[in-house]
């Protein structure tokens, strides 16, 4: 089994979203967060006065599946997060050793 995580702009999850369950995904887990990257945040402008954003707001969203989707998985969370501009996000890859269900018991695959 293979953990993704997957940091993505907020207004670019639901194409995500929407194009994983086209594809039979079965289940997610998203959580807000905020950092940087290479773009070091950004200056916007309130109330006349220019300040500088140092974590820029992000989704994250984390999915476990079976070793022979991940590429699959990878490609459709790339081309539905992808905007051609920096901070676009990154996609991480981890191994699952283990996974179990805790109101079934279930272990590995069938716990998925």
């Amino acid at each position: 089994m293979t953990k993704i995580d997957a940091i993505v702009k907020p207004f670019r999850f639901t194409y995500v979203q929407e194009a994983l369950v086209n594809i039979g995904l079965q289940g997610m887990t998203v959580s807000e967060v905020k950092g940087f990257g290479r773009q070091k945040g950004h200056k916007e402008m309130y109330r006349g006065a220019e300040y500088q954003v140092d974590f820029v707001p992000k989704l994250m969203l984390t999915v476990v599946v079976p070793d022979d989707q991940v590429g699959g998985v990878m490609e459709v969370i790339q081309k539905n997060a992808q905007t051609g501009k920096i901070g676009d996000g990154k996609i991480f890859v981890s191994r699952v050793d283990e996974v179990m269900r805790i109101r079934t018991g279930e272990m590995g695959a069938d716990a998925l």
